[in-house]
């Protein structure tokens, strides 16, 4: 991986940005941290978002497009915010339609978007900047822009326990990201009526959190 960690500031993330698709399948072909499972989280939660028939999606930190751009060809209405303005033009050139807003998601959404009501919600690998009370926080939030019967879905780096994330951190040794607070299922769904997590892999999974 060519991901350096103190680079990870929207600077870093824009020198990323072209070899960033390439990094991420090399880390889920060889089923290694941190990216392992990516194509399964990713390819599930837009079979789940077909399914329910939603028309209008706010992706957040869309990255390159990956499954948003999936998502537009489906003619479904893309809304997303990145804070990398070379990832967003790169998305954009994918999805000329797509209403794209660069801002950090530690500073929560831009306004535009709070104007808006969404059918799902999506965060794949972008959310792991924030610390757990602002995960929740900014989560409870988000359920406020739900329409009737909507769904966020959180793909990302996360663990059942405590003690899953623990010893995948030893797995992994000097490869860590120390820069990134990941999600514990068991700590994380307690804040919430209505949330699921499904394990995807060795450190991945879905969260499914409703209104």
């Amino acid at each position: 991986m060519e991901k350096n960690p103190s680079l990870l500031d929207n600077q870093g993330f824009d020198l990323w940005a072209n070899n960033y698709d390439r990094d991420v399948n090399l880390s889920d072909e060889t089923n290694t941290y941190p990216f392992a499972g990516y194509r399964q989280v990713l390819g599930e939660i837009y079979a789940d978002i077909l399914q329910t028939g939603a028309k209008k999606v706010l992706d957040l930190g869309f990255g390159t497009g990956v499954l948003t751009k999936k998502l537009y060809d489906a003619g479904i209405e893309i809304y997303g915010q990145d804070f990398s303005g070379r990832m967003l033009k790169l998305a954009q050139e994918k999805m000329p339609a797509a209403k794209l807003h660069q801002g950090d998601l530690q500073n929560g959404l831009v306004d535009d978007l709070k104007c808006e009501k969404y059918d799902a919600i999506v965060a794949t690998y972008s959310l792991h900047h924030l610390n757990d009370s602002k995960k929740v926080e900014f989560v409870k939030e988000l359920q406020q822009l739900l329409s009737p019967g909507g769904v966020i879905y959180i793909g990302d780096v996360a663990f059942v326990t405590r003690e899953g994330l623990e010893q995948c951190r030893t797995r992994v040794g000097r490869g860590w990201d120390t820069a990134e607070i990941y999600f514990v299922s068991d700590e994380f769904c307690p804040n919430f009526v209505d949330c699921t997590f499904n394990q995807k892999s060795m450190c991945a999974g879905i969260f499914k959190i409703k209104r």
